[in-house]
């Protein structure tokens, strides 16, 4: 899941990038409002981590600017204010959730994976997706004929990806654009990596990554031989 985090103290911004890595996002940072006004108009997030103080454009204005342009990605509010006037303000603006700093990591993820699970049901009308052998449940994780599937943190989002779009064509940006972040030093071309090892993992299966002359990839079910 490719996470957008908007925090201006670069010190707590370094930390949060590390942590939420470790647990498989992927996070694209910006320090200020305006940037992240431009990158929520030309990326896509499966969710935004939103910092109300910010230096150019304050948090809530980025937040009610996101609302005007009919964009619907979960956005969680970062903040030192507590007041419950603040909290109110926040969510009447369309946030999602609502976090005071300080915090734990553990509180964060768990907030971020429930507005994921949230999101991913108002989507798809339930908690699970099947198709063939493969079920994506939830917590965002995978099986396979009812055994977990080990994937790495990028193998999973394109896997997700084509998951979420199963069926029609993905083409590499669209899977570039959801398992990198802007500070990778990755290309488009690399996408293709991860497609080998996911099918590998899928061999066997009723399952597969079929691949579509200059459209790009689709995820297929068929029948095993």
């Amino acid at each position: 899941m490719r996470l957008l985090l908007v925090e201006d103290t670069a010190e707590l911004a370094c930390w949060l990038q590390k942590a939420l890595t470790q647990k498989g996002f992927a996070v694209d940072w910006v320090a200020d409002g305006i940037a992240a006004d431009h990158v929520l108009q030309s990326e896509q997030y499966a969710l935004v981590l939103l910092d109300v103080s910010l230096p150019r454009l304050d948090g809530l204005e980025v937040l009610a600017r996101l609302r005007k342009r009919g964009q619907a990605v979960p956005v969680l509010l970062l903040t030192a204010r507590s007041a419950l006037s603040d909290r109110v303000r926040g969510l009447n603006q369309g946030a999602d959730d609502y976090l005071t700093k300080p915090f734990e990591p553990e509180e964060l993820e768990a907030r971020i994976r429930a507005l994921l699970r949230r999101s991913q049901a108002e989507r798809q009308g339930a908690q699970t997706q099947t198709f063939g052998d493969l079920l994506l449940d939830n917590e965002g994780y995978f099986l396979l004929a009812e055994k977990p599937l080990a994937l790495t943190p990028r193998e999973a989002s394109v896997l997700t990806t084509l998951m979420q779009r199963r069926g029609r064509p993905t083409s590499r940006q669209q899977l570039y654009e959801q398992t990198f972040t802007l500070a990778d030093e990755a290309s488009p071309e690399s996408i293709e990596l991860y497609i080998h090892r996911v099918r590998k993992k899928l061999s066997g299966s009723n399952v597969s990554i079929v691949t579509l002359r200059g459209l790009g990839y689709s995820l297929e079910c068929h029948p095993c031989d």
